[in-house]
């Protein structure tokens, strides 16, 4: 699609999602490189990242939340390895062996159910055990293995898991990585039972995008960075951790930036109110400019009267409230602005920029939610 047909849409730099995927690659290094690709590639838009990831041959796997999303993937011409990070409701069981996914597995009924469908339809299948080490959320517990270990060697077409996995709850919000350091020495512990129990993983995969740049120990076999992939650091802790070390940043450029039109412009006498709940008042006359975005295209509520955009390289800030498809921004300041011109949301301008970690922090977030909130209803454009 063509922007010039758009009024809003995001724009995906191929030139950085390279980049990108090369520093992860020699953060890497002979481990396989597998990067996430969930909640619509973290709101860049799926199907245009499969296609890019497509055409570098670093990336091993892609990993996925959903079956529709392998589904997707597979649709998109993706012919390695997928991940199935997610559950898959029992009825939709088989769609694992339709499109050729490794399951991450957290559950026994899901593992009894792939035992049995492996042995109707004659198909070996790869899977891997997602282990509990201290995040509570996914995951098998130390007294729950032998259980798992016995379906295994029940089954002749599954065999033995091909991976082991985990998940760091406290490794992107410190510079203090003990309770990281605590998991890691629980994960090797399950590890070695699996070992005991005759279904020892081929490989071993514990690192995030903060785990990958930062701890060479956690990387094992293979590696799992998200939201690094798409040019964003996991956190300001795990940033301040790199530099700490003397490194400095030249890992990473975002891929995503996104933009707008004005489509009306107001002038607004003094003492007015502007938008739902009268939260703003105009203290001279000030000129507003309309754009056609809201909490519903993803820009948060959070934002009403606390986040700026820029038009003409320079900061226009949100006047009263975010609506579900409109806001207001005062252009008082700003000479020229016209309807039709372009609104930087996320990105650059000149010398200005907005970025999702400064979203995040006016609305009180992080910036993973600011990037995966946005609609996939908006044009994807990728540009060199």
């Amino acid at each position: 699609m063509d922007k010039a047909n758009c009024l809003t849409w995001i724009e995906l730099s191929k030139k950085a999602l390279a980049k990108n995927v090369a520093s992860l690659a020699k953060l890497a290094g002979k481990r396989h490189l597998a990067v996430s690709i969930k909640s619509n590639a973290y709101g860049h838009g799926l199907r245009e990242i499969v296609t890019l990831l497509d055409g570098l041959d670093a990336v091993d796997y892609l990993t996925v939340e959903s079956i529709e999303e392998a589904a997707v993937c597979r649709e998109e011409g993706w012919r390695r390895k997928l991940m199935l990070l997610g559950p898959v409701p029992q009825s939709r069981v088989e769609e694992i062996l339709d499109y050729n996914v490794e399951p991450v597995i957290c559950d026994i009924a899901t593992l009894k159910s792939l035992s049995k469908l492996t042995a109707v339809r004659k198909i070996p299948l790869r899977t891997h055990l997602k282990l509990e080490t201290g995040t509570h959320r996914q995951g098998i517990a130390d007294k729950e293995l032998p259980a798992f270990a016995k379906i295994y060697r029940a089954s002749k077409w599954l065999k033995k898991p091909y991976g082991a996995s985990t998940h760091f709850a406290n490794i992107e919000d410190t510079t203090n990585h003990e309770y990281a350091a605590h998991q890691l020495a629980e994960f090797n512990r399950l590890v070695a039972k699996m070992k005991t129990l005759g279904i020892a993983p081929v490989v071993r995969h514990t690192a995030s995008s903060a785990a990958t740049i930062l701890f060479d120990k956690t990387r094992f076999e293979l590696v799992r960075p998200g939201i690094s992939a798409y040019g964003h650091w996991p956190s300001k802790e795990t940033y301040l951790s790199y530099c700490l070390e003397g490194k400095h940043n030249n890992l990473f450029v975002p891929v995503l930036s996104w933009k707008t039109r004005v489509t009306q412009i107001k002038d607004v006498p003094a003492h007015a109110f502007i938008g739902y709940g009268c939260t703003y008042r105009t203290t001279a006359k000030t000129k507003l400019a309309i754009l056609p975005i809201g909490y519903y295209e993803g820009y948060s509520r959070a934002l009403s009267n606390r986040g700026h955009v820029l038009i003409h390289g320079k900061r226009a800030p949100v006047r009263g409230r975010v609506c579900m498809n409109l806001m207001m921004v005062d252009v008082s300041d700003i000479k020229g602005v016209k309807l039709g011109d372009e609104v930087t949301l996320i990105g650059s301008d000149g010398r200005e920029n907005v970025t999702a970690e400064m979203l995040g922090d006016w609305s009180g977030t992080i910036n993973y939610e600011i990037l995966a909130r946005l609609s996939p209803m908006i044009p994807r454009i990728v540009v060199p």
